[in-house]
């Protein structure tokens, strides 16, 4: 049942998301990381790709690339150049990034609702999504194009979906002492 409300949430979230989107030629995911998602076939592991290539963007945006050289280049590697754009564009694909990963959720859901993975996923997803939006909430304030502004309001109606879906999952303790 818990299963079942948490998906309608999601599924609400990322339809009025999905519709408040406009039409773009840019691809949210880089080459490399749409590989990393395509190899990665369990969900905590492919949400765990989602949630890295989200905060490729934050620290594009937030400028600390340069502080952590050593990173990168080991990341290079596995993850590609860092993705380049506007303050906008990058916003804009952090909140498909967040679509997709929510997309994955409820694919997963829709087979299995019973799966294991979808909870952890999901509380895995809403822990990044806190941390990149407390990151994110000075520069949303100082947002002054139109293009800016749609882009955190998109990734904001995003973030509020995972949110809620993952506040009407039942707690951890309770599942770890019903297994004891």
């Amino acid at each position: 049942m818990i299963t079942r409300i948490v998906l309608l949430v999601l599924l609400i979230g990322s339809t009025f998301v999905s519709q408040a989107a406009t039409p773009q030629s840019r691809d949210h995911l880089t080459q490399q990381e749409v590989d990393l998602v395509k190899e990665a076939q369990v969900l905590d592991k492919r949400i765990d790709v989602f949630i890295k290539a989200a905060e490729r963007r934050l620290m594009v945006i937030a400028g600390s690339a340069a502080g952590n050289a050593k990173q990168l280049k080991k990341d290079s590697e596995r993850w590609g150049e860092l993705p380049a754009g506007s303050r906008a564009e990058l916003v804009t694909d952090i909140a498909r990034i967040l679509d997709e990963a929510i997309t994955n959720i409820d694919d997963v859901s829709s087979r299995d609702e019973r799966n294991p993975l979808i909870p952890k996923s999901l509380r895995k997803l809403a822990q990044a999504v806190n941390t990149i939006m407390g990151q994110l909430k000075p520069l949303s304030v100082e947002a002054k194009s139109d293009a800016e502004i749609a882009s955190f309001e998109l990734l904001n109606e995003d973030a509020q979906s995972i949110l809620e879906a993952a506040n009407r999952l039942p707690a951890e303790a309770e599942k770890k002492a019903k297994k004891n």
